[in-house]
């Protein structure tokens, strides 16, 4: 007999987590960081808009890429490798 105050297993518990198999100076605080940094030290050090438009157009290309992109991917792979639950072996 089940009761009611048990809940359901969370899927997120299973899904790989990228960020806890990267060093500190690769977490997404880090990487937002440096990105603003970069594009705001570019704009008060040459006040040149040419120079930080392009600059921040590559941060936020950085961004979508190991923020976004990467982490997907790689939540995608681990989820595909992981056996379902109907794929387990029963003993």
């Amino acid at each position: 007999m089940s009761t009611q105050n048990e809940l359901p297993t969370s899927n997120a518990s299973k899904e790989a987590d990228l960020w806890s198999q990267k060093p500190w100076w690769c977490q997404p605080w880090s990487i937002l960081l440096t990105g603003v940094l970069v594009s705001l030290g570019s704009w008060l050090i040459l006040h040149k808009l040419w120079i930080t438009i392009p600059v921040t157009v590559g941060v936020l290309m950085w961004w979508l890429l190991f923020l976004v992109l990467a982490p997907a991917a790689y939540s995608q792979t681990a989820n595909a490798a992981q056996p379902s639950d109907g794929e387990q072996l029963q003993d």
